[in-house]
C-alpha cells in the first residue's frame, strides 16, 4: 500500500480523488492502492527546555543560554492532533512507500518530514511538487514524483531555522526578562524576526513624535493657463549621481548618468519670496525649450504574496493575514495558484498553458456577469498571446512562480474571495497586454530678475497614446510624481514669450506616516537598504526580515503581545514597545542584519554548499556571545510592568 500526506484534509481530497482512493476510513481516504492521510499543519515542534533537563523550567539567569547537546522534537498538546498522528503512524509503519503531498516549500517540507520521523516510518519516500491543486497539476505532479534525498537540502535549511529561532528565542526571551522584568508579570519575548519589525515601528514612531514641521514658500507662474513651478539646480543630487556612477564602473558596471538634476525652488521666508515676486511680475515669460519623449510603461508584475497583501491592504482595507487565510482558501478552491512566494515570475513551460487559463477566465461569471470576457476578446483571434521577459523568466523562479488563476471557473466565492480573485485575474490578464504608450512634453521658461539672473520654470504634461493595459483596470493607476502633471498642455514654441501671473503659496514639510500593514510588509521586504555589508544586503534583497508567509503572522503575533496596536489602519508601537526596544542593546538583535546572514547560509545550505552542522555551531556560539555581552552590561531596567 502507498501512504500520502497531504498538508491538510482538503488537499488530502483532492489529491485522494485524481487517485481513486474514495473510500472514506477514519482519519483517511483509500482506495486503488493508496490510502491519503493529513496533517493539520505543525503536528510535531521542537521540545520545551524543561523537556531536555529539569533544571531548565524555572527562568534563570544560571541556567543561560540553554543548548541542548540534541534536539528533539514532540508531539503537539492537543487530542485532535494526538489522535490523527496515531492513525497516520499506523499507516506509515504498515506502507510499501511515502508519497510526501505536503505544501511545496521550506515549512511544508519540515512539517512532514518531522511526522515521518515521530512515526518511525521505514519504507522509500517520494515528493511530490506541484503550484497548484487543479487534477491536470496534481496528475503531472504524480507523473514526476522525486526521490525525498532530492530534497534534503530543503529539509535542513527549514530545520536550521527551526532550530536557530528556538535558540535565539528562548534564550533571548529569558534573558531580557531576567535581567529587566524579574518579578514582573511581563514577559520580553525577543525573537530573530519580530524584534527587528518592532524596531522599524519604533523609529518610524519616534520619527513622527520628533518631527519638526518647516514652512517654506514656493513660486509658481501662470502662463497661457498653464501653471509653471519654479526650480533649481539641484547640486547635492548631481554630486551623489556622480558618486553611484563613479561606484558602478569601479565594480565593471555602465550606469548613465542623469545630467542637470532640478529641485523645486523654495523660499525661507514670506519677505523673501515677495521681493522676487514683486521683482518678476511685470517682467515678460520667456519659453527656453519644449522637449518630447515618447515612453512605454509596462504591465504591473504578477503577484507574490507580499504585493498582494500590500495591494490587498491599500484597495480593499485587509490586514496582512486576512489576505494570507483569503488567498489560502482560493488556492484549497483550486482557483488560484500556491500562495506563499516570493517572485513575480512564471517559468516558460507555464506560457503553453496560459491560453488554457485565458479560457476560464472567460468564461468566468459573478453574479451572472463575465466580468474578464471583454477584457480576454482583444488577445484572441488566433493571435499567440503576449510573452515578455517581464513576465517569463526561468532564472527568476525557483520553487514557485508567481500567484496566477489556474483556469479553474470560481464557484461559490465570497464577496472577499472575488475581490481578491479579481486582482489576480487582471493583474494576469494585464500581463499579455501590450505596453502603454504616452508622450511627456516638458516644458522649460524663464523670467529675468535682472539682466543677469532669471528664475527658471518647469511644467510638464502627460498624454496617453495608446493605453495598452490600462483598459484591464477600471480605475486610474495611482502615480507618486515629485511635481504637479498635467494631463495635457497647449502647444507652446521654443522663445514664445509674454505676461503671466506670478504666485507664492505657503507649504510646510509633513511627517512621516505611521506604518500600515501594507508598508510596513513592504519595510521588512526592503529592510536590506538598512545593512552595510553588500553581501548581507543581496541577500537580504531576495529575503529581507521574514518569508512571505510568516510576515503577516509576525505583524499579528507584535499586536498580540502589545508591543505594537492598530489604530484604524495605522500601526503604532505600545509603551512596552518601546522600553523593550531601548533595552536591547545588541544592534544585531534589532536590525535585518542577522536575518541577512541567516537568509544567505540557509540558502547554501539548501544547494549544498553549507554544512548544516557549521550553521549549526555558529548558531549556539553567537548565542553564547549574545547572553554573556548581555550579563556584562550595565543596562538597568526601565518602567516595564
Amino acid at each position: 500500500m502507498i501512504v500520502c500526506i497531504a498538508e491538510k484534509p482538503s488537499v488530502a481530497r483532492e489529491i485522494a480523488h485524481v487517485l481513486g482512493a474514495n473510500t472514506q476510513k477514519d482519519g483517511y481516504l483509500e482506495g486503488n492502492g493508496y490510502q491519503v492521510t493529513w496533517t493539520f499543519g505543525h503536528l510535531c515542534e521542537l521540545k520545551e527546555p524543561h523537556e531536555y533537563t529539569p533544571v531548565w523550567k524555572s527562568w534563570s539567569l544560571g541556567q543561560l543560554p540553554m543548548i541542548p547537546p540534541r534536539f528533539g522534537i514532540k508531539l503537539k498538546q492537543d487530542k485532535g492532533v494526538e489522535k490523527q498522528f496515531h492513525i497516520i503512524e499506523k499507516l506509515m509503519q504498515s506502507a510499501d512507500e511515502i508519497i510526501n503531498c505536503g505544501d511545496a516549500g521550506q515549512e511544508g517540507e519540515l512539517i512532514q518530514r518531522w511526522v515521518m520521523q515521530k512515526a518511525g516510518a521505514k519504507c522509500p519516500v517520494k515528493r511530490l511538487w506541484v503550484n497548484s491543486l487543479t487534477e491536470e497539476a496534481i496528475r503531472e505532479g504524480f507523473q514526476t514524483l522525486k526521490d525525498q534525498s532530492a530534497y534534503q537540502g530543503l529539509y535542513e535549511a527549514g530545520l536550521m531555522r527551526a532550530i536557530g529561532d528556538w535558540l535565539l528565542g528562548m534564550n533571548a526571551t529569558r534573558l531580557y526578562t531576567q535581567k529587566f522584568a524579574a518579578g514582573k508579570r511581563q514577559v520580553l519575548s525577543v525573537g530573530r524576526v519580530q524584534t527587528p519589525t518592532l524596531a522599524l515601528v519604533v523609529a518610524r514612531q519616534r520619527e513622527i513624535d520628533n518631527f519638526v514641521p518647516r514652512q517654506s514658500w514656493v513660486l509658481s507662474t501662470l502662463y497661457r493657463d498653464t501653471k509653471f513651478n519654479a526650480i533649481e539646480r539641484d547640486e547635492e543630487a548631481e554630486a551623489e549621481d556622480a558618486a553611484n556612477v563613479a561606484a558602478a564602473a569601479e565594480k565593471g558596471k555602465k550606469q548613465k548618468p542623469k545630467g542637470i538634476i532640478y529641485k523645486p525652488l523654495e523660499y525661507a521666508t514670506e519677505a523673501e519670496g515677495n521681493a522676487i515676486l514683486d521683482l518678476i511680475k511685470e517682467k515678460p515669460f520667456t519659453v527656453l525649450s519644449v522637449e518630447k519623449k515618447k515612453g512605454t510603461e509596462a504591465p504591473p508584475r504578477l503577484y507574490d504574496l507580499t504585493g498582494l497583501q500590500v495591494d490587498c491592504n491599500k484597495k480593499l482595507g485587509l490586514s496582512a493575514e486576512q489576505t494570507l487565510s483569503i488567498i489560502q482558501s482560493l488556492y484549497e478552491k483550486k482557483v488560484t495558484t500556491y500562495p506563499r512566494v516570493d517572485t513575480t515570475f512564471l517559468p516558460d513551460d507555464v506560457y503553453a498553458k496560459c491560453p488554457q487559463t485565458m479560457n476560464g477566465l472567460y468564461q468566468t461569471k459573478f453574479a451572472g456577469i463575465a466580468p474578464y470576457a471583454d477584457l480576454i476578446r482583444p488577445l484572441g483571434g488566433g493571435k499567440p498571446l503576449r510573452k515578455s521577459k517581464k513576465v517569463f523568466d526561468n532564472s527568476k523562479v525557483t520553487d514557485h512562480h508567481a500567484i496566477i488563476p489556474t483556469g479553474v471557473i470560481p464557484q461559490s466565492l465570497t464577496e472577499l474571495e472575488q475581490k481578491v480573485f479579481d486582482l489576480v485575474a487582471r493583474a494576469f490578464i494585464a500581463a499579455f497586454y501590450d505596453d502603454c504608450k504616452f508622450e511627456t512634453t516638458t516644458v522649460m521658461g524663464e523670467v529675468k530678475k535682472d539682466e543677469k539672473e532669471s528664475i527658471l520654470f518647469r511644467t510638464t504634461g502627460k498624454v496617453i497614446i495608446e493605453e495598452g493595459w490600462k483598459v484591464v483596470f477600471k480605475k486610474k493607476v495611482e502615480t507618486n510624481e515629485d511635481e504637479e502633471e498635467q494631463d495635457s498642455l497647449p502647444i507652446f514654441e521654443k522663445g514664445e514669450s509674454g505676461p503671466h501671473i506670478p504666485s507664492l503659496s505657503e507649504k510646510w514639510t509633513t511627517p512621516p506616516k505611521p506604518y500600515t500593514d501594507a508598508t510596513l510588509l513592504r519595510a521588512m521586504e526592503t529592510a536590506g537598504k538598512f545593512v552595510e555589508d553588500e553581501e548581507l544586503r543581496d541577500a537580504l534583497k531576495e529575503n529581507g526580515i521574514g518569508r512571505p508567509s510568516t510576515r503577516a503572522a509576525i505583524i499579528e503575533t507584535l499586536i498580540r503581545r502589545h508591543y505594537i496596536r492598530r489604530e484604524r489602519s495605522s500601526l503604532h508601537p505600545t509603551q512596552t514597545g518601546f522600553e523593550l526596544i531601548d533595552l536591547i542593546q545588541e544592534e544585531l538583535l534589532k536590525s535585518a542584519e542577522l536575518t541577512g546572514r541567516w537568509e544567505k547560509k540557509l540558502r547554501q545550505i539548501e544547494r549544498h554548499e553549507y554544512e548544516a552542522k557549521t550553521f549549526l555551531d555558529e548558531l549556539k556560539q553567537m548565542v553564547s556571545d549574545i547572553v554573556l555581552a548581555v550579563l556584562k552590561g550595565n543596562k538597568t531596567a526601565s518602567t516595564i510592568q
